[in-house]
């Protein structure tokens, strides 16, 4: 059974809101439960907590209603990781389920956001934030991430990163021996890179072509990775932004969950607020 509907005067004796159907601590819970499980078992795990019945739909309600806004940084932000995720859709009518992608951006290592098919609130969201000069910004080699980290703050702040582990990722794909591996990681990770091209051009190597033409691309957001690392200035890989991606995940990727368009926005923003902090008790 559901709490019953109070008047003004029985919901202050008990802190409610009027004409509330539930208290402010029984909200946060169905929220709570939301963020992590989905909706059925979130209704489950309230009536088994509580003895209070909140039906599946309701709770979708309840965090189709609490949609907020990221946090902001307490201080400077002088430093962020974006990346993208996927989430599945479900389809028109008989139309099959597909997946569509969003970003997700770590601001400070710190607060996560994520928004679908909407690139120019996760921009606003880092604009809004007192930049710091440098900001260092950490993407790996996707063309949507670096579009949108160009809209950022102005290009004499902006430092671009590339992630190093991407870059490790697309060196593996040379075939090469281990000798001539170790040389081409090393020469990168002092931010070698005309000294990688030469070598490149002098050791023939199986898709060391396709690794210079990526190195050509990138090259202005290939720093000394030792000497930053060395003096902590940040982030050498974009490890945070991609744990969020996968902590974002396990609530929208549960086992054949599949979402309606309309309603991916918010069931972003609830598993953002949870790992803030937000839904805390």
């Amino acid at each position: 059974m559901g709490t019953l509907s109070l008047t003004t005067k029985q919901a202050k004796k008990l802190n409610i809101a009027p004409y509330s159907r539930t208290s402010p601590l029984l909200e946060k819970c169905c929220l709570l439960l939301s963020a992590n499980e989905s909706y059925q078992d979130a209704e489950r795990d309230v009536l088994l907590l509580t003895g209070v019945k909140v039906s599946h739909s309701s709770h979708q309600r309840k965090v189709n209603k609490s949609m907020g806004c990221p946090p902001d940084m307490k201080g400077k932000l002088g430093e962020i990781a974006i990346d993208g995720g996927t989430i599945r859709i479900r389809g028109d009518l008989a139309e099959k389920s597909y997946w569509k992608e969003y970003k997700t951006g770590r601001l400070g290592g710190i607060y996560y956001g994520a928004f679908y098919q909407d690139n120019e609130s996760l921009i606003n969201w880092i604009n809004s934030q007192k930049l710091s000069n440098p900001l260092y910004c950490i993407g790996d080699g996707h063309d949507g991430v670096w579009n949108i980290i160009r809209e950022i703050s102005s290009p004499s702040k902006r430092v671009e990163i590339l992630d190093w582990y991407h870059l490790m990722e697309n060196l593996s794909k040379i075939e090469a021996k281990k000798n001539q591996t170790e040389q081409l990681k090393a020469y990168l990770w002092t931010g070698q890179v005309q000294e990688t091209l030469n070598y490149l051009g002098e050791v023939k190597m199986k898709g060391g072509n396709q690794f210079k033409n990526y190195l050509l691309k990138h090259r202005n957001r290939i720093i000394d990775y030792h000497c930053y690392q060395w003096q902590g200035l940040c982030s050498v890989g974009s490890g945070a932004v991609e744990s969020a991606v996968k902590q974002i995940g396990q609530r929208v990727k549960l086992t054949g969950a599949q979402w309606k368009k309309e309603n991916v926005p918010y069931v972003l923003q609830l598993r953002c607020d949870y790992l803030n902090g937000k839904l805390a008790l």
